[in-house]
């Protein structure tokens, strides 16, 4: 095995087969791009100069939300470089380096809603304590762990890529380089690539899931022990955060679904679910907490009602 410096660059693909409507398919794609710029950045604008977002709550909102304009950012380029231009090379320092980012931050994400759900916890089972525990240099420090531990466990394979050979196809599957792609073309045995990606997920991924679930168990049978008034409000405050977990949690699922077991399916679907999991949530995530919670609805209502007091 020797490091690979003077190899053809891959070939990124759009949507095989429907080549002549990629200007038309990239409408769509650029409205959500733009969707989900205006909506986190509105969010991470409005926690950094509103005051009363300035609580462990809502800088894990903005951990979400930088997390979710870091994997748009990560893609839009070359994704809008395929549909628009026809720009399909990418050199593979570039990919490596795409692949890194899009899978650091994807596992970001899920210690993020983690991170959240602790929040949640001990605001609803330990609230008097609150403010003691979640103190900004602790919430800091669980932001800078949960980006360690998500960078440090994709780095290895990561670090493998430049030293295989490639010798099949310079073609990926997908307008962004994702690991699964691109050890396909390797000619070198990729036994430790293939297996290592399925602990990290199974260790991380699953074990934050599993944690969060435990967490929300815990949190129901304190609501249930208090008055209903109070109960209604406790439950209030984690409607947000749930509607988020679910529509993480089922586009991985789904994903997972569609390469394990849809290999007879059209490619086209195994491509669009792609999208769907790297656009969906970074989409969602800033309309479910404007619609949910108050707080960021009476700021998006100053911030845009703003110009208008003024005139």
């Amino acid at each position: 095995m020797w490091l690979n410096t003077t190899a053809s660059p891959f070939l990124l693909t759009g949507f095989p087969g429907m080549e002549k409507a990629h200007h038309w398919i990239s409408i769509p794609l650029l409205v959500v791009y733009i969707s989900i710029l205006l909506g986190n950045g509105t969010l991470l604008f409005l926690i950094r100069n509103n005051y009363n977002l300035h609580e462990p709550m809502y800088y894990f909102l903005a951990m979400l939300a930088a997390t979710d304009l870091g994997v748009t950012l990560t893609t839009m380029p070359t994704v809008l470089g395929v549909l628009w231009l026809n720009h399909r090379e990418i050199g593979h320092g570039a990919c490596f380096f795409q692949a890194y980012f899009i899978h650091t931050l994807s596992i970001a994400e899920s210690g993020i809603l983690l991170s959240m759900a602790y929040d949640h916890f001990i605001a609803i089972c330990n609230p008097l304590r609150y403010s003691s525990i979640l103190t900004n240099t602790k919430v800091i420090k669980i932001g800078m762990g949960v980006l360690t531990r998500a960078g440090l466990s994709i780095m290895p394979i990561i670090l493998c890529l430049p030293w295989f050979p490639y010798c099949r196809s310079r073609v990926l599957s997908h307008a962004f380089c994702l690991h699964q792609d691109v050890i396909k073309l390797a000619c070198a045995n990729i036994t430790f690539n293939r297996l290592y990606p399925v602990v990290v997920v199974f260790a991380m991924v699953l074990l934050d899931f599993l944690i969060i679930f435990f967490s929300y168990t815990l949190i129901l049978k304190t609501v249930m022990s208090i008055t209903s008034g109070e109960r209604a409000k406790a439950l209030n405050t984690c409607v947000s955060h749930i509607c988020c977990i679910l529509v993480f949690y089922v586009t991985v699922v789904g994903l997972t679904f569609i390469h394990r077991f849809g290999r007879h399916a059209p490619h086209v679907v195994h491509i669009t679910m792609s999208y769907v999991y790297f656009l969906f949530p970074p989409f969602m995530n800033p309309v479910i907490y404007s619609i949910k919670t108050k707080q960021i609805q009476s700021g998006i209502i100053r911030f845009f009602s703003l110009p208008h007091s003024r005139a």
